[in-house]
């Protein structure tokens, strides 16, 4: 299956990557002591990306029409709404977890199983978590800096959470296998498609797209675990990573 084979390939790559770590350059940046490797790494998932990724994405908006392609991309964040929930409760934040639990139930039954997002309508707000986010919450360290195969920019949290994400995802459920694959492609592709104009722009505006890809994502997961942080309930603060 293919869930399976993701999270099998995952588990040994953090492997190889940890054994990596012994040799790790004396002047690396802190966050990205195996740089070497994320950039080896990175490259590959750069020619996956032009050969393969990219043009099937371009022909996906160019071919499929906006209102089919909004539909698709409310239908998997209607999905993700739930593991978010997941995860809010997980972080004691209440209103968060009935808001996306809330957003759930709306989509799933007045917008035809997710393809409309009547909830955002409705003024009801998606706050988008994941299992690394309530790690770093709970003060798990980040970890050195990780490039993912495919999946691109990460962190050892990150990537260990990312593991059970899958796990937990509502598509690793469905039985029927070619139907699971075939959505998880069409995730991905539509994936890949909202990112066409930001991964342009990145070419343009970056020397070295890697380290500010690599400088952008880190502060980002800090900044949101900060905010998490700061809007804990009855728990006492944690110390920054």
């Amino acid at each position: 299956m293919m869930a399976g084979w993701i999270r099998k390939a995952l588990a040994v790559g953090l492997g190889v990557v940890l054994l990596a770590g012994c040799a790790s350059a004396p002047d690396a940046h802190p966050a990205d002591p195996w740089e070497g490797f994320n950039r080896q790494v990175s490259g590959f998932n750069d020619a996956v990306d032009t050969a393969v990724l990219k043009p099937v994405a371009t022909t996906y908006r160019d071919v499929v029409p906006s209102p089919v392609r909004t539909g698709v991309n409310n239908f998997f964040g209607n999905l993700g709404d739930v593991w978010s929930a997941v995860n809010a409760m997980l972080q004691l934040r209440p209103r968060e977890a009935t808001e996306n639990l809330l957003r759930f139930n709306v989509n799933t039954i007045l917008g035809l199983g997710g393809l409309l997002d009547i909830a955002s309508e409705m003024g009801i707000p998606r706050t988008k978590l994941d299992l690394g986010l309530t790690l770093g919450r709970w003060g798990v360290p980040s970890g050195p800096y990780l490039v993912l195969p495919i999946f691109g920019p990460s962190s050892v949290r990150d990537a260990g959470g990312f593991v059970v994400d899958l796990t937990a995802d509502p598509l690793s459920q469905v039985s029927d296998v070619p139907v699971r694959n075939s959505l998880t492609v069409l995730r991905v592709v539509d994936t890949r498609a909202g990112l066409l104009r930001a991964t342009s722009m990145l070419g343009d505006v970056a020397l070295d797209p890697y380290s500010f890809t690599r400088d952008v994502y880190l502060q980002r997961r800090q900044t949101l675990i900060e905010d998490i942080v700061d809007q804990g309930i009855g728990v006492p603060p944690i110390d920054r990573e």
